[in-house]
């Protein structure tokens, strides 16, 4: 009722303003001069491993150093689901590095490294690098080219505690409410790795990142409480799965979606172009585009030279692209095509190193 007797006071000439405004905004909504669409662009692996190498090793220096048994005991004290979360969590990701890398069919070998003590330092942090004479040991022994190493791997489990209510049957079989405490785990797994290459003395990778998990569980203290929570070392294990199947891949060159907008006002050409492109007949579109790069009108020239540039990157030919981008800023003033020059350019130096990894 009060918001209808505001309205009513509402001036007319208000409310007309208001609907004008109203109008115009939906009308530049639909009148856009530029539509969305998205391409495949695939970029270089982040990780470049030689063609000549074929036999991988992988090492887990993320085992527990003599020095460090109170680190690992606090750990195990946090680690609700038992003193080897640690150890499986790591092997996990170990395991599926080893498969990943199996499953590119790249390699003629590729072997998990074991019983390295030496190696083993087990602290909470990436430690300091294998020495090179190190590293050729290791190769030589194993007969492997290049190591991956598990550089370190730590679960760290923090516990919040509240007070609750739960219903718990009383010795003739009625629920009744008691007091509880509900809990909460919230695990951080800290993992990073390194890739050593003992052919160009290089360290080819050096890579850290952290993955959460959570798990709530409640009781009538905090013992009964940590007991409810199912399948956290489960939880942990199929994590670290994923972590190592993560880090295997970047070698490998990765494709993504991305966006671009090209015009689709101006001419009566731009209008029949947008249908045949919403049909998927680019090619048939960019004829039309292409009548209208020397129209006498600069605004229209300037979009179709534009939307000339969307097409050859459509189709691959970056180089073209980039003229037909720098045309339509520099001759046209078309302030879209500047960022897009700067996008192309990128988007070369990231081919250059796309087929240098592949060798072509």
């Amino acid at each position: 009722m009060l918001n209808q007797l505001y309205l009513t006071q509402i001036p007319m000439i208000t409310l007309n303003r208001f609907f004008a405004f109203a109008s115009i905004g939906l009308l530049l909504v639909s009148c856009s001069a530029t539509h969305q669409l998205t391409m495949s662009a695939v970029d270089p692996a982040p990780v470049h491993i030689a063609s000549d190498v074929q036999h991988i090793g992988i090492i887990n220096r993320s085992l527990p150093a003599e020095g460090n048994s109170g680190i690992d005991t606090i750990d195990k004290i946090l680690s609700a689901e038992g003193k080897n979360l640690d150890k499986d969590g790591a092997e996990a990701a170990i395991a599926s590095v080893k498969s990943e890398l199996q499953r590119l069919q790249r390699f003629d070998k590729v072997a998990v490294i074991k019983d390295i003590p030496e190696i083993k330092k087990g602290l909470g942090v990436l430690p300091a690098s294998l020495s090179w004479d190190q590293v050729d040991k290791i190769c030589k022994e194993n007969d492997v080219d290049v190591l991956f190493s598990l550089a370190f791997y730590d679960t760290d489990t923090k516990a919040s505690v509240k007070a609750t209510e739960m219903d718990l049957p009383n010795p003739v079989g009625i629920k009744a409410k008691v007091p509880a405490v509900a809990i909460t785990l919230r695990t951080q797994i800290q993992n990073g790795w390194r890739i050593y290459d003992p052919a160009t003395k290089i360290i080819l990778d050096e890579y850290s990142f952290n993955n959460n998990l959570v798990s709530s569980g409640s009781g009538i203290n905090p013992m009964k409480a940590v007991k409810t929570i199912m399948n956290r070392k489960e939880k942990v294990v199929e994590t670290s799965s994923h972590i190592g199947d993560y880090y295997a891949k970047r070698i490998t060159p990765r494709s993504r979606r991305v966006k671009r907008d090209y015009f689709v006002k101006g001419t009566n050409n731009f209008e029949i172009a947008m249908r045949r492109a919403q049909t998927g007949k680019w090619n048939s579109a960019a004829e039309l585009w292409e009548k209208e790069v020397s129209n006498p009108d600069g605004k229209i020239a300037g979009r179709a030279c534009y939307n000339m540039a969307i097409i050859n990157e459509i189709n691959g030919d970056l180089n073209k692209a980039l003229d037909w981008a720098q045309r339509s800023y520099s001759d046209y003033n078309i302030k879209e095509a500047l960022s897009y020059v700067r996008i192309l350019k990128y988007r070369m130096s990231q081919k250059r190193k796309l087929d240098k990894q592949l060798g072509k």
